[in-house]
């Protein structure tokens, strides 16, 4: 039988009952299947910058054997799901033929966990790379198109809402690592994915936190992640870096898109970053001199000519155009009351820690209480900002609609009706 030698980092041979991939790994491999007419192949691969040369040598041919040459590493996205879920090759193997795939590749479950057991052991040896995405664009050991180079990073970094929700606002340390054994078994996430997304939330933090400039911008730069993505990067960092109350029990309703949208609003206009765009941390600490110029806000309700004249003003502008209009109107001095105290105690760290579970109780759970509608809390909300600079006598409007802004959309954002 004639011996043919070939160049290349990758063999796909199939027969009737046979699949078996030879990835570019720097093993020595010994393959035999016993079949009419024996197949023996023998990959001997050494690396030597981009090539990798494979010897194949095939005797006594007795059926077809069809080989495809190339350089591509082969990934199937599909198992690559499964090992990021954390399933062990046996459960990866059982998934995969409940979606059928004994019938498509027309293999065993023998050849199928083999299979398996090869593509885990590729992601394996890729996900050094992927902890540095940046890295792997540049590298020769794996030749990946960008295509999927950017699907391997994006899903490596994607995570659970519901297990983003549970550590939000905690340390990333080891102290909540330690605690993840609890929050698989009540999030129904295997404990190794939560390991992975753990290790990702961490990582990001440490990397972007020190950095100057916006942090989402930070975020796609060093990881290449897509903005949607890098946005919710950025409020697990925020949450972790300012250590907002989340845990309470009124505040268990809300989901992880809640605080990321609040945490959007807070990066965007609360922060240095939303007046100096190259300060350190920028996106990640409150700006203290606004934080203190909250303060001058508490004339609002400790000057009773003006607090009237302002609840004057909002009523005309709402008489007719709500249904809940009476019981604003007598309650109107506890609301206004509500959100002034909130902005004048935020110069306190433990108060800005507070401030959701906060709005929950001063603002949110008195509307509902009432049956407020979002309609009505959005008109209120409206014409209670925009009144304020009909006031003659007041003389920080800046300030007022900086942070009116952001209170009027968290509110909205966390009133679940």
């Amino acid at each position: 039988m004639q011996i043919r030698y070939a160049v290349f980092t990758l063999i796909l041979c199939r027969t009737q009952r046979f699949n078996c991939a030879i990835n570019n790994t720097r093993l020595q491999m010994l393959f035999t299947q016993t079949v009419p007419g024996a197949i023996y192949l023998l990959a001997t691969v050494s690396p030597r910058l981009d090539r990798y040369i494979t010897i194949v040598k095939a005797y006594k041919m007795s059926m077809e054997l069809d080989v495809f040459v190339g350089n591509t590493t082969i990934m199937d996205m599909e198992v690559y799901q499964l090992w990021l879920d954390g399933l062990t090759v046996s459960d990866a193997v059982k998934v995969r033929m409940d979606e059928g795939a004994l019938l498509e590749y027309e293999a065993n479950a023998e050849v199928l966990t083999s299979d398996t057991m090869d593509q885990f052991r590729t992601f394996q040896m890729c996900e050094r790379l992927l902890h540095s995405p940046t890295k792997l664009g540049s590298q020769l050991l794996y030749q990946i198109p960008a295509q999927n180079q950017r699907i391997l990073i994006e899903r490596y970094y994607e995570f659970d809402s519901v297990f983003a929700r549970e550590v939000l606002g905690k340390k990333l340390s080891k102290g909540t690592k330690k605690d993840l054994d609890d929050i698989s078994c009540k999030t129904a996430i295997t404990l190794k994915s939560c390991r992975r997304q753990f290790d990702n939330f961490k990582r990001v933090f440490k990397v972007v936190e020190e950095l100057k400039g916006p942090l989402v911008e930070n975020i796609q730069r060093h990881f290449l992640l897509s903005d949607t993505l890098a946005r919710d990067y950025a409020a697990i960092v925020f949450f972790a870096n300012s250590r907002f109350e989340t845990g309470k029990r009124k505040l268990q309703y809300l989901s992880f898109q809640d605080f990321a949208f609040c945490a959007g609003q807070l990066i965007s206009y609360w922060t240095i970053g939303a007046v100096d765009s190259m300060v350190e941390d920028m996106d990640v600490d409150l700006e203290k001199e606004f934080l203190h110029e909250l303060k001058d806000l508490k004339v609002l309700v400790n000057d009773k000519d003006m607090m009237d004249q302002h609840k004057i003003l909002v009523c005309a502008a709402l008489r007719g155009k709500i249904k809940v209009y009476k019981l604003m109107e007598v309650n109107f001095k506890n609301l206004s009351r509500a959100l002034i105290n909130l902005a004048s105690k935020l110069t306190h760290t433990k108060d800005v820690r507070d401030l959701f579970i906060d709005l929950v109780e001063k603002f949110i759970e008195p509307c509902r209480y009432d049956r407020w509608t979002v309609a009505e809390i959005t008109l209120f909300l409206t014409h209670y900002t925009n009144a304020a600079h009909c006031l003659g006598t007041f003389r920080h409007q800046m300030i007022w609609d900086r942070y009116m802004g952001v209170i009027k959309s968290c509110i909205l954002q966390m009133y679940h009706e």
